[in-house]
C-alpha cells in the first residue's frame, strides 16, 4: 500500500501528517478490489457514502483508489440512471435495500466533479459523463411543480412525492457540480440550470414543501453545506440553532434531545462553516471530536452517547472518516475540495420568475 501525500491535511489538534496517513490507509483497507467501499467489511454500500469515501481519497491524493470507486459506480448503474440504497459486501453485491433515493443517485455529479478537479483526467470525464447524465435525468424526473424533489423511488417503479431538506441540500449542490461538467464539456443543460433554481428557491423560501425533521440536525446545517443558502443568510441560519446542535467540546447532535453527538455531523457542519468563512468555528468543531479517532485504524467511530460516557454504534465508519478528511481539505486549501465546496465557485442554475411560482 502507497504512503498517502497528506501534507496538506494537517490540522493542529485534529490531525498530524502520520495521523492523516492513517486515516487515509484506514479507507483503503476497507475499500474492495473492485473498488466498492462499504461503511466497513461485513457490512453494507450505499452510492452516497461510497461516493464520500471516494473524494476523501482524491484529497489524499489516492487517485487510482477513487477512479476504480466511480468505475464500481458506472458498472452499477441501473438502466433508468440509478442505483439501489444498499448493496451488500460480499461477492456478488446483493442488494439489501431496493428503493433509489434521488440524493444517493445525484451525489454522483458531486464525486465526478470533485475528480476531474483532482486530476484533470480528461478521459475520465467523457467515460463519466453519461453516467452523470443519466443520474441527473433520473433525480429530475422526481422534481415536483414546487421545485421541491420526491426523496425516493420504490423497486416497484412507484414515486415518492415526500422530500426531505436535508437530500434536496444535497441534490442542489450535486446539481450545481453537474452543471460545472456540463460547462467543461461544452454541453449547456437549460432544464437543469430551471430546476436547480426552482429547487433553490424551494429550499429557501418554502420549508412547508419538505417533510418536518427539523429535530435533525442535518436539516440545520445542509442547505449550507449544499450551497442553496451563502452569505448572511447561511451564516444567520447556523447562528440561529448552534446552542441547539453542538454540545461543546464533544461534537454535534444527530437529532434533539438525544446526547448523542456524531462524527458524521460534525465534519459535515465544519466543512459549512468553512464555506461561510468561519475556519476558527470549523476547527473547534474538528478538534471536539477527535475522542471519536481509533487509534488502531486511523478511522473514526460513528457516534458518542455522552450521558452514558459510551461509543454507540461500536462502528468504525469510511463515510465518518471520509467526511472529517474532506473538512481537513478544504480548511487546508486542497483546491478541488474548495471549488466543490464553496457555493460561489460552482454554476447557480436560474432563479425562476416568482410571479409564476406556485404558491
Amino acid at each position: 500500500m502507497t504512503t498517502p501525500r497528506t501534507e496538506h491535511l494537517v490540522l493542529p489538534g485534529v490531525l498530524t501528517a502520520g495521523q492523516a496517513a492513517a486515516t487515509v490507509r484506514g479507507i483503503l483497507a476497507v475499500q474492495r478490489e473492485d473498488g466498492a467501499i462499504p461503511w466497513f467489511r461485513g457490512h453494507h454500500l450505499d452510492p452516497w457514502d461510497h461516493v464520500e469515501a471516494a473524494m476523501a481519497l482524491d484529497a489524499a491524493g489516492e487517485r487510482e483508489a477513487a477512479e476504480r470507486a466511480y468505475f464500481w459506480l458506472a458498472r452499477h448503474q441501473l438502466s433508468d440512471g440509478s442505483w439501489y440504497a444498499a448493496y451488500a459486501d460480499g461477492a456478488y453485491d446483493d442488494v439489501t435495500d431496493h428503493k433509489r433515493e434521488t440524493n444517493f443517485v445525484a451525489y454522483i455529479a458531486v464525486g465526478v466533479w470533485h475528480h476531474y478537479l483532482s486530476t484533470g483526467d480528461d478521459t475520465f470525464l467523457d467515460r463519466m459523463w453519461p453516467v452523470v447524465y443519466a443520474a441527473v435525468e433520473f433525480v429530475l424526473r422526481l422534481q415536483q411543480p414546487g421545485g421541491q424533489i420526491g426523496w425516493k423511488r420504490e423497486d416497484d417503479g412507484t414515486d415518492t412525492a415526500d422530500a426531505l431538506l436535508t437530500g434536496c441540500s444535497s441534490i442542489h449542490h450535486a446539481l450545481c457540480c453537474a452543471l460545472a461538467i456540463a460547462e467543461e464539456r461544452g454541453e449547456p443543460q437549460p432544464d437543469w440550470e430551471l430546476a436547480v433554481g426552482a429547487l433553490r428557491h424551494a429550499i429557501r423560501d418554502h420549508p412547508e414543501r419538505f417533510l418536518d425533521k427539523d429535530r435533525y440536525s442535518m436539516d440545520w446545517y445542509y442547505p449550507v453545506l449544499g450551497g442553496a443558502l451563502t452569505g448572511a443568510e447561511a451564516k444567520a441560519r447556523i447562528e440561529a440553532d448552534w446552542d441547539r446542535f453542538v454540545v461543546p467540546g464533544l461534537g454535534v447532535r444527530c437529532v434533539v434531545p438525544n446526547p448523542w453527538v456524531t462524527g458524521g455531523e460534525s465534519a459535515e457542519l465544519a466543512l459549512a462553516l468553512w464555506a461561510v468563512g468561519e475556519s476558527d468555528h470549523a476547527l473547534e468543531i474538528l478538534q471536539s471530536i477527535q475522542h471519536l479517532r481509533d487509534a488502531e485504524t486511523g478511522l473514526y467511530w460513528t457516534g458518542y452517547v455522552f450521558e452514558d460516557e459510551a461509543i454507540w454504534p461500536r462502528e468504525l465508519t469510511t463515510w465518518t472518516a471520509g467526511a472529517l478528511l474532506l473538512a481537513v481539505a478544504a480548511l487546508g486549501g486542497h483546491e478541488a475540495t474548495c471549488t466543490v465546496f464553496a457555493g460561489d465557485r460552482l454554476p447557480r442554475g436560474l432563479d425562476p420568475d416568482c410571479s409564476t411560482c406556485p404558491a
